[in-house]
């Protein structure tokens, strides 16, 4: 038995959620301090799409998101709420 595996799932055109809801701790290009949480990335073009895509500038973190049907879900929305509880889950705590 062949089980079929799903193609891989690309980024919703106009969408941009996970360069808006989660916060980034490394400097870019525009941002030498970080990007904090539910901001928009500058680095987003009129298209919602990454200028620093490809790039060596492109923080790492950004790079190790990966579009995906738990993530992304069927809208914007869903996915600016999915990655603003991780962002939530994520926060240090303090002692």
């Amino acid at each position: 038995m062949v089980l079929a595996v799903p193609p891989p799932l690309t980024c919703r055109p106009g969408c941009a959620a996970c360069c808006t809801a989660p916060s980034i701790s490394s400097p870019l290009p525009g941002l030498p301090m970080g990007k904090p949480a539910g901001m928009a990335c500058p680095q987003l073009d009129a298209e919602l799409r990454c200028r620093l895509f490809g790039q060596p500038e492109r923080p790492a973190v950004c790079s190790s998101l990966a579009p995906g049907p738990e993530m992304c879900g069927n809208n914007r929305e869903h996915a600016m709420a999915w990655l603003s509880q991780l962002e939530r889950d994520t926060q240090p705590q303090p002692p």
